[in-house]
């Protein structure tokens, strides 16, 4: 198998056969990483909806409950996730494909047709999702290109069955049968989900409003 070995912050004499960080290749690296799709969702202070697809949401903490996301400076979005006080994150099933792509896009339409529900927070939860997360802004850090948003989980739903809607290297894909359980040892210390860093190949920024 061919393998290239890029220049990452590294002297050139020493890098050997290295080449200096390109943003494309960097792009195609990372979408070996499959990961599941989200919707987040929030209302703005005049009461509209408001969501767009990501794939760069992990799990950070269970005591407290902390997860996070990250949202491209080039959203149209940003200014209302960076004053509001909640946010929603839901995770898409395998039939959700299309509304995946619908929330990627800059359209008004979006939300025609989604069924949606209201909790405490007031932002807007998928009712078909398969699990749903509302939180409080915790914290908002820089990220490069990015912003980084700390939420701390208030009220959550899962399904017990289903099967997510996953992502890699541009497309959607579909989850395959089970490989085995990780080592006890392993599994008991890892609280980590899913990050990408919100790159989907293909469609950058993914993070559009």
């Amino acid at each position: 198998m061919a393998c290239r070995l890029t220049l990452c912050g590294m002297d050139n004499q020493r890098a050997g056969d290295m080449t200096a960080l390109d943003g494309r290749e960097l792009r195609d690296a990372l979408g070996w990483f499959a990961t599941g799709v989200t919707v987040i969702t929030t209302r703005s202070p005049d009461g509209d909806l408001v969501g767009f697809t990501a794939n760069s949401f992990t799990s950070v903490s269970l005591d407290p409950p902390l997860i996070l996301f990250s949202l491209n400076r080039q959203a149209s979005c940003l200014p209302i996730f960076e004053d509001c006080a909640h946010f929603a994150v839901n995770i898409l099933a395998e039939h959700q494909a299309a509304l995946s792509s619908r929330f990627a896009t800059a359209s008004h339409e979006k939300w025609h047709g989604v069924s949606v529900e209201t909790w405490e927070g007031g932002c807007p939860i998928l009712a078909d999702a398969l699990a749903n997360f509302e939180c409080a802004v915790h914290a908002v850090h820089d990220g490069g290109d990015h912003r980084i948003f700390l939420g701390r989980v208030l009220r959550m739903r899962s399904r017990g069955a289903g099967k997510p809607l996953l992502f890699s290297r541009g497309a959607y894909r579909l989850l395959g049968g089970p490989l085995g359980a990780p080592e006890e040892a392993a599994a008991a210390s890892s609280t980590s989900a899913l990050d990408n860093g919100g790159l989907f190949a293909e469609h950058e920024p993914w993070t559009s409003a």
